[in-house]
C-alpha cells in the first residue's frame, strides 16, 4: 500500500507542470542539399572552419549590391519582407519568419520593397581564410 502511495503521487508529480509554465520545443526551419534556386550545394572547403552568424538589415525600399558568398549560409528572416534575386532572373520573396540556403558562388542580391525594414540572421559555413561576402 505504502508503494502504491508514493507510484500515485511521483505519478502526479511528474504529470503537473506549474502554472504558466512552457515546455521548450524544436522546430526544424529548413533542410536540403540545395540552395533556393534548386542549385545543389557544394562540398564544404578544406582547411580550419570559421563560423560567422551576422545580422542584416535593409532599409524599406533599397537594396544590397550585387555580391556572391564563396562559403554555404543559411539565414531565417526576423522581421519585413525581402526578395531574393539571381544573376538568371530566379526570383524568391520573403516574408518575416521564412528560412532561406542562400546560393553559393553565384551573383544576387536582395531588395526590400516593403515599408518596414529588413532584418535577415545569416549563418555563413567558411574556413579561416575565406572571405563570406565578395561584392561584384
Amino acid at each position: 500500500m505504502k508503494n502504491l502511495f508514493f507510484t500515485l503521487l511521483l505519478t502526479a508529480l511528474l504529470g503537473c507542470q506549474k502554472e504558466g509554465s512552457q515546455t521548450s520545443t524544436s522546430e526544424l526551419l529548413i533542410e536540403s542539399f540545395q540552395s533556393w534556386n534548386g542549385d545543389s550545394l557544394p562540398s564544404y572547403p578544406a582547411g580550419k572552419p570559421k563560423i560567422s552568424i551576422v545580422k542584416v538589415t535593409l532599409p524599406p525600399h533599397s537594396e544590397l549590391p550585387k555580391h556572391y558568398h564563396p562559403v554555404i549560409n543559411a539565414g531565417v528572416l526576423l522581421s519585413g519582407e525581402l526578395t531574393v534575386i539571381d544573376s538568371k532572373g530566379n526570383t524568391l520573396k520573403m516574408k518575416a519568419g521564412d528560412p532561406i540556403i542562400e546560393l553559393v558562388n553565384q551573383v544576387h542580391y536582395g531588395r526590400n520593397e516593403g515599408d518596414v525594414p529588413a532584418e535577415i540572421v545569416v549563418f555563413y559555413a567558411g574556413t579561416e581564410d575565406t572571405e563570406i561576402v565578395v561584392k561584384e
